[in-house]
């Protein structure tokens, strides 16, 4: 870590660990807030971005069941958000391990199953808001959800570190890494600080308290690994927690994994010069973006529901036949059994809904023959499609 550099920020101090040949340098994030001059610009951008909110949680009240799409928005969050740490499992992918298409052994397939354990956290921190506000305990039962079962030893999911990490180029060590967080009593006291912040009155808009806070937990790094994941994951959690949305369709991850280059560079940027109104500009942008985007493919699944039904309608298909295909709006790649559970009904009932289903072009038969399961490929396009604009 260049001393040169970090030794002269504002957002921070640099801290000597170590003796003798084993020295090394460390930044550690002052308690939040920093001063920020809310400049025309920035004010402008703001109130963008809670127009562009308020009309996505107004569409989320209005919707018959908001928890119908809910799941497709969370699922994509954990694909883009995992694929900023390098893995390679896309949406398909995700359902069809989900399914049991894929391996059910996580050893096999172990991106697919780091990304299904991030959709498996942010509904577990779902249910949790009811019953523990966001919290460094809270915090920690997120990362164990996040690291159960992944690959490697070293994870101590849910679990603070007691050693110090770093980042940089692989093979790197801690001299020549680009980034060192605080060692472990700084961290200590830093999440302390970052804790209380959580539950201080705000002299900042959300939106702009929303940026601090994922700097500061990013700079922290309190775990070993998954860092980058929690400190995306509980951004839709806070803003349901502070009832800025009724439920999580803002996936700030497809920005930042579309901005992937400069997310990061003006990350470092704050620690490095106390660059903080450029990197709060850049979240904001994201926010407006994305409440933007989340509305148009919000609308346009409700309108594939629509025109569904009335193919089913058209074919006089059962009662059975329309929980099914609701049942897609969360599930877009079943099998039979699944199905059968679901629809609580024998094999051949759930099999002839899934042929109707197919009959009427919402499902399309994966090619493999053993354990076949059945694909709603309008709904992962519309999930998945480029960002409108």
């Amino acid at each position: 870590m260049n001393l040169t550099t970090f030794g002269q920020s504002p957002a921070g101090r640099v801290a000597r660990v170590g003796q003798g040949e084993a020295v090394y340098w460390a930044f550690v994030p002052h308690p939040l807030p920093p001063l920020l001059t809310l400049s025309s610009d920035l004010l402008l951008r703001l109130s963008q971005a809670d127009q562009a909110l308020g009309r996505l949680a107004g569409f989320s009240l209005l919707l018959p069941n908001p928890q119908l799409l809910t799941r497709p928005f969370i699922h994509q969050e954990a694909v883009l958000s995992s694929r900023i740490e390098g893995t390679q499992t896309d949406l398909a992918e995700l359902y069809a391990y989900e399914a049991g298409q894929g391996s059910a052994h996580a050893a096999t397939n172990p991106d697919a199953h780091e990304v299904l354990n991030y959709v498996r956290a942010m509904e577990y921190g779902l249910d949790r808001l009811a019953t523990l506000p966001l919290s460094l305990r809270f915090v920690r039962e997120l990362h164990e959800q996040l690291m159960r079962g992944v690959r490697g030893d070293q994870a101590t999911p849910g679990e603070f570190r007691r050693s110090q990490n770093w980042i940089g180029r692989p093979g790197s060590t801690l001299n020549s890494a680009t980034f060192v967080p605080p060692p472990p009593p700084d961290m200590l006291d830093a999440l302390d600080a970052f804790e209380k912040y959580l539950y201080r009155p705000a002299e900042y808009p959300a939106l702009i308290r929303l940026a601090f806070i994922h700097y500061q937990f990013e700079a922290i790094h309190p775990f070993l690994d998954g860092n980058g994941r929690i400190g995306r994951l509980i951004l839709p959690l806070l803003l349901v927690h502070w009832d800025l949305l009724p439920v999580p369709l803002l996936n700030l991850s497809a920005y930042f994994e579309r901005q992937r280059p400069t997310y990061y560079q003006l990350l470092s940027a704050v620690s490095e010069r106390g660059a903080w109104a450029a990197w709060v500009e850049f979240f904001i942008q994201g926010v407006i973006e994305q409440a933007t985007d989340a509305v148009s493919r919000a609308a346009r699944l409700l309108a594939l529901q629509a025109e569904w039904r009335q193919k089913l309608l058209a074919r006089s298909a059962t009662a059975l036949t329309q929980r099914l295909l609701d049942r897609l709006f969360q599930q877009p790649i079943l099998t039979i059994p699944e199905a059968q559970q679901y629809l609580d009904t024998s094999y051949n009932t759930a099999q002839r809904s899934i042929n109707k289903l197919v009959q009427a072009e919402i499902l399309q038969p994966t090619a493999n023959a053993y354990n076949r399961a059945f694909v709603a490929s309008d709904i992962l396009r519309i999930v998945q499609d480029d960002p409108v604009g």
